[in-house]
């Protein structure tokens, strides 16, 4: 992010090698000076160091459902994502505090927010935001249990109990260590990703949405059947699967 002009709209890079054990990419929302923009975040099962031109720097709390959102014209907003077992970590709070929560980082952690002003210029923010974040992580690096489990929770086989056990945790422990890293318990985590699993392949798929064949999808990306799919979808987006997937297919470039 050395040099910073992000196009309007959303784009990420990745982070830097050394960080990327602990943040899943840097982002950038920028909206044309002549239209605002609205959009629907989506939970992911992280956590989001935020910093807006004119507000300063929040934290973005793990999400349990969607999030509407509405940018003013001439809006930049730079974030870094950290990975769903580091957020607790790196920012020295049980992330199940700040659940569903958009929360000032001045109320957590005032000398970082210090450097991270409403008012700097959005070059000298994207430097600071990347600087600020590497040093949270290196005060507190992710849960390697709660990591391990995480690489587990992505089959949506998976039993927690099994999971825990492999892990060298009782379930007890698993759901405490989880709640303090991730912002929720292993079961809500591996819903939320099989959702994502689900949103990434309409994404990426060829085919327009009317043709989408949401059975096969259902099966492919984990879900018990159909029903189960729209179920989920619903409750995690708001949607069905076939309106989030036209509204992701609008909000493409």
């Amino acid at each position: 992010m050395d040099a910073f002009a992000p196009p309007p709209g959303y784009t990420e890079w990745t982070a830097p090698p050394a960080l990327r054990p602990a943040i899943a990419c840097l982002w950038a929302q920028v909206t044309t000076s002549e239209a605002s923009r609205a959009g629907l975040v989506l939970p992911d099962g992280c956590a989001d160091l935020v910093w807006e031109q004119d507000r300063g720097a929040f934290v973005a709390g793990p999400d349990t459902g969607p999030v509407p959102t509405t940018m003013a014209a001439g809006t930049v907003i730079l974030g870094v994502r950290f990975r769903p077992p580091a957020g607790g970590p790196a920012l020295g709070v049980p992330l199940s505090h700040l659940r569903d929560q958009r929360i000032d980082l001045a109320d957590l952690r005032p000398a970082a927010a210090s450097r991270l002003s409403a008012t700097l210029d959005p070059d000298l923010a994207a430097a600071r935001v990347l600087e600020v974040a590497a040093a949270l992580v290196a005060d507190g690096a992710p849960d390697n249990a709660v990591t391990w489990a995480t690489r587990l929770l992505r089959d949506p086989r998976a039993r927690a109990e099994d999971i825990a056990d492999e892990v060298g945790l009782s379930l007890r422990q698993l759901r405490r260590r989880c709640h303090a890293a991730v912002g929720y318990g292993p079961k809500t985590l591996q819903r939320v990703l099989r959702f994502r699993r689900f949103v990434s392949r309409i994404d990426t798929h060829s085919q327009s949405p009317a043709d989408l064949d949401l059975a096969v999808l259902a099966a492919e990306t984990g879900f018990a059947d159909q029903a189960h799919l729209t179920r989920e979808v619903g409750r995690l987006s708001g949607l069905t699967p076939a309106a989030l997937a036209r509204q992701r297919r609008r909000d493409q470039p």
